[in-house]
């Protein structure tokens, strides 16, 4: 397969000089990427594994904890499949020095994990609860204690009840308070050795689902318009909180965010196929990652949205994309696109296409090649991290105690060795955190479908670790040598 193209070649596949971002000064004066050997992998890479507050703490009423907008959605009936709720979950609060010694029994080098707001401001802003952070301080050295470093993710969904209760991220006020408490929450942690945070977890994803569709929550469909508006207010929550960990944090922290860009994938490798792709990937994302690297909404998003569009300042653009150090991209499956009149055309997925346990997963690696290669092409970020990448399996328990997840070793030894070949290909991807650690509470499928290397069984917590555990076990040992 053809490498990477020069800055200039690539520019004439997108059509225009024009067209492709230009790249900061932080940007540009980053070292090249570290050598790597004939496996592709780089030296240094870590291999992690990913949860989130919500999904796996549980203890929703302890230590003085407000409610969340995931607390209010599981309890309306109807919201999330069998009633469930993530009032125990993985009970993660209580058993987290198991789990951390589970990890290193995995190999783990890193683990990201995200804090729950309200745990730390209950209802949101005022007066941190000291009790709250301290649950993520004794993590982070029971982590360090085993060797294990600590990537912390900042919001993950669990916006507090009070906030929602005020207009949520239809407010403005919100993205002040998100940084209020990021700044605050990320000065605690920095002292205490955390060098890694990111902003956010899935800007797409809580926004069209939780406000679009509404079938996440707070489960509601406010209209294009709203829409807009309110992703650009999450956009601007996201900028003022990477001033805001800066300007609290000990030196050497690393800033960034974790997003779930639509990744297109060219249906051949025609030159036009792949110019076409390179221009799904800014157009498709250009409400989300496209506007935070570039400090602009595209002019065709802007033209698509009409009177619809979010009203917005140059210096709220430049505030949206103050710069990071890190890039954190979430891959799950492909969109597959071809040159069409106008740039590009997405390509129905077929009905007999496979998938995974959840309809939308499906199994399409290709994903984990090209979309960091066209990220890293198209913006040029310092480090990438792929901060999750797995799926999801009816997974069961056989008669000798063993889950054999197959189809999940599979899945991933294909998406690992896609993520091979965008790292030989240039893209600086400097570490892997599969999904999930644990199975967990999968928001509102409930506990109906599971993503874990590690399964869960519900009624008495117990963990046992899946032949996927195994697998990814022997992939950190190698270095991915084994792929």
């Amino acid at each position: 397969m053809k490498g990477f193209w020069t800055r200039r070649e690539f520019a004439r596949l997108l059509g225009s000089a024009a067209a492709v971002p230009a790249v900061s000064q932080a940007l540009a004066e980053e070292k090249p990427s570290e050598p790597h050997g004939p496996d592709g992998i780089p030296a240094g890479f870590l291999w992690g594994a990913a949860t989130a507050s919500y999904q796996v703490e549980g203890a929703v009423h302890e230590g003085g904890r407000g409610a969340s907008i995931w607390d209010t959605f599981s309890h309306t009936p109807g919201k999330v499949q069998n009633g469930d709720t993530g009032d125990v979950a993985d009970d993660f609060f209580h058993r987290y020095r198991d789990d951390v010694q589970l990890m290193k029994r995995m190999g783990l080098q890193a683990f990201r994990f995200s804090v729950a707001w309200p745990r730390v401001f209950p209802s949101g802003s005022g007066t941190p609860l000291v009790q709250g952070l301290d649950f993520y301080k004794k993590l982070v050295d029971e982590l360090h204690a085993n060797g294990i470093e600590p990537f912390c993710t900042l919001y993950h969904w669990d916006l507090p009840q009070a906030l929602q209760d005020n207009g949520g991220w239809e407010n403005p006020d919100t993205a002040r308070h998100l940084a209020d408490y990021e700044g605050y929450v990320a000065g605690e942690l920095s002292r205490a050795g955390v060098r890694h945070f990111f902003t956010m977890n899935e800007i797409r994803t809580f926004a069209e689902l939780g406000y679009g569709n509404g079938t996440h929550a707070p489960g509601l469909a406010v209209g294009r318009k709203r829409l807009a508006q309110l992703t650009h207010t999450i956009l601007m929550g996201h900028g003022l909180s990477v001033q805001a960990i800066r300007a609290h944090s000990a030196t050497g922290v690393r800033v960034g965010l974790c997003e779930n860009p639509v990744a297109p994938v060219p249906a051949t490798l025609e030159p036009e196929d792949v110019r076409a792709a390179a221009l799904a990937m800014r157009e498709e994302n250009a409400a989300y990652l496209t506007a935070i690297l570039e400090g602009r909404y595209t002019e065709k998003y802007l033209r698509r949205l009409e009177d619809d569009a979010p009203r917005f300042t140059a210096d709220e653009m430049r505030t949206i994309s103050s710069p990071l150090d890190a890039v954190g991209l979430n891959f799950y499956t492909s969109t597959y696109v071809r040159s069409a009149p106008g740039g590009y055309e997405v390509l129905p997925t077929p009905s007999d296409f496979p998938h995974t346990a959840s309809t939308w997963l499906t199994v399409s690696p290709e994903c984990m090649h090209w979309g960091p290669r066209l990220v890293q092409e198209l913006w040029q970020p310092k480090t990438i991290y792929i901060t999750e990448n797995g799926c999801s399996a009816a997974d069961t328990m056989t008669s000798r105690g063993e889950v054999l997840d197959t189809g999940r070793v599979m899945y991933l030894r294909n998406c690992l060795g896609q993520m091979r070949q965008a790292i030989r290909n240039g893209a600086a991807v400097k570490g892997y955190f599969v999904w999930s650690l644990l199975d967990n509470f999968e928001w509102a499928d409930g506990y109906s479908k599971r993503f874990g290397v590690v399964y869960v069984d519900y009624g008495n917590q117990t963990r046992t670790p899946k032949l996927s555990a195994q697998f990814y076990s022997s992939m950190i040992a190698s270095n991915g040598a084994d792929l």
